[in-house]
């Protein structure tokens, strides 16, 4: 949840925690949430702060690991592994990046998100980098803001987890498309904190052109934005 113009981490930090593993791993992904809990600004946390948001993330954190068809989710590999290949070199975190996704999408009992928005939203945000810090304080492919572990009894290190991150960033993006009634732009420009604007959701969406052909899987697209 950056703003167009935040600064991520240096690519030197980013080279580092993308080697660093196990322990060391944790001890590199807790300081860079601190940093980022340091970086984020008052507003952004305050809108989401929100009780029922809160109750809305806690409980996707706390649903059990999401399955799909694997059929579907055959052709959502063939569709998409090619074009995140350069985006994502190593192949387990660019098939971890795309189940998730797909899993997230389709969630059991939840409203479908079309999955090309949510990997459109993924490239503005962090452009599929797990490690990313924002200026804003927002970490992870999705950029979740860094005081929600604290809220959520998690441990700071598990918003760099691709499912974690990702797993929020759906659910506070489908809680946002609910409360907006549908209304892409404004949702997005919510899920940015920037409501009103229109810079941030205007990315968003051309990104989304670029991802077609992922939303062809059986549910109807979201209304076209106004």
């Amino acid at each position: 949840m950056r703003s167009p113009s935040c600064a991520h981490a240096s690519r030197s930090d980013a080279s580092r925690a993308r080697r660093a593993t196990g322990p060391r791993a944790r001890i590199v992904a807790a300081a860079l949430t601190a940093v980022a809990i340091a970086l984020a600004p008052a507003a952004l946390a305050d809108q989401q702060r929100d009780p029922e948001l809160k109750a809305v993330v806690a409980k996707a954190i706390a649903e059990a690991a999401c399955f799909t068809d694997q059929y579907d989710s055959a052709v959502w590999y063939t569709l998409m592994e090619p074009r995140l290949r350069p985006l994502v070199r190593e192949k387990d975190e660019r098939l971890d990046i795309l189940h998730q996704v797909y899993c997230e999408t389709h969630r059991a009992g939840e409203a479908r998100l079309p999955p090309g928005l949510v990997m459109a939203l993924i490239a503005v945000e962090s452009r599929f980098d797990r490690w990313a810090v924002s200026s804003a304080g927002a970490v992870g492919l999705m950029q979740v803001m860094p005081f929600w572990p604290e809220r959520l009894g998690m441990r700071r290190y598990e918003l760099v987890h691709v499912a974690a991150n990702i797993r929020m960033g759906c659910a506070i993006l489908r809680y946002y498309l609910g409360y907006e009634r549908n209304d892409v732009r404004k949702a997005l420009a919510r899920y940015n904190g920037s409501p009103g604007k229109r810079n941030y959701p205007d990315l968003v969406l051309t990104q989304w052109t670029r991802w077609a052909g992922a939303d062809d899987l059986g549910f109807p697209k979201l209304p076209a934005a106004r």
